[in-house]
């Protein structure tokens, strides 16, 4: 492989992983599958430098000594893949930028586990025939709000200042520093009891806190409910379209994804890094960033009726 074809290898690319499939697993199927590839390639002839030995005189029988000139090959060039380059700094460039995700999240109403699955350890069932899809967009409103005003508190913006304001109408508005999830958006797309799906977008989630909330939502409801599916579909500027499948997963589809991403990668973490930027130039007098803000916690969504 030649030194062509390592350098488009520095970048970022998104894979689809399949359901069941631990992340670390992902990543070693695809790394083994990169050294198979690199490994396949026609090695670069090595370098060559000259290099003045020391040895005795051709043709004489006095111990003489001279120097000779001889070609020898360069060792210092030698390619060595460690994960995949410069693409390791743009993955903190992104984890900076606090950019959201997408999820479908599927929710069974009437019954609750002990780690809310559906295949967990059932804790308690419920009847749900009360639950209508009018109760459950205004519930969904009212976390949609709570979380809105926590990311305001997060983003440590004084809104009395006009761009200050225009961010918080465009849904620019980031969080200076890590905070619990928060969650941009939230709505039903489909709602047949006992099932509903929901499309939440958020960052600094977990599996764990989104399984969750589909738990507070059912206590919300006067019901119980556990989370049946998660499913990302967007991780910031990646969406399922430019993820690869397993059986793209070698060296030349790699290559192609991160050279069709990377004007887009270099766009968008342009944008969202000097928003953050005057993010910082904004907040209000006395601000500190290692402040602690309460959580938007679960427990005080409260809805009426």
């Amino acid at each position: 492989m030649g030194a062509a074809g390592v350098a488009r290898l520095h970048g970022l690319f998104a894979t689809y992983k399949p359901p069941g499939l631990h992340w670390k697993h992902l990543r070693d199927t695809v790394e083994l599958q990169l050294l198979k590839g690199l490994n396949a390639g026609k090695p670069p002839a090595p370098e060559q430098r000259v290099r003045f030995l020391l040895g005795p005189v051709e043709g004489s029988e006095e111990k003489e000594l001279t120097l000779t000139a001889t070609s020898v090959p360069t060792l210092t060039n030698h390619p060595l893949v460690l994960g995949v380059g410069q693409g390791r700094s743009l993955l903190t460039d992104m984890y900076n930028a606090h950019l959201t995700k997408d999820y479908t999240v599927r929710g069974l109403l009437g019954k609750a586990t002990d780690d809310f699955r559906e295949d967990g350890r059932l804790v308690e069932k419920t009847t749900y025939d009360h639950v209508t899809r009018e109760k459950l967009d205004r519930i969904l409103a009212v976390i949609q709000g709570s979380h809105q005003k926590a990311l305001v508190t997060y983003s440590n913006l004084d809104l009395q200042t006009q761009e200050a304001y225009e961010m918080a109408v465009k849904g620019l508005i980031r969080p200076m520093n890590k905070s619990p999830m928060l969650i941009t958006g939230i709505r039903c797309l489909h709602f047949a009891p006992p099932e509903f799906l929901l499309e939440v977008q958020c960052m600094h989630e977990t599996q764990k806190q989104l399984r969750r909330l589909v738990h507070e939502i059912g206590l919300e409801l006067k019901t119980t409910a556990v989370c049946s599916h998660v499913r990302r579909t967007r991780d910031g500027f990646f969406t399922l379209e430019d993820a690869l499948l397993r059986t793209q997963w070698d060296l030349h589809s790699i290559q192609d994804a991160i050279q069709v991403a990377a004007p887009r990668v270099a766009a968008e973490l342009e944008k969202n890094l000097r928003l953050g930027l005057g993010t910082q130039q904004l907040h209000g007098p006395g601000w500190n960033g290692d402040n602690e803000r309460p959580s938007p916690a679960l427990e005080s969504w409260t809805v009426g009726g």
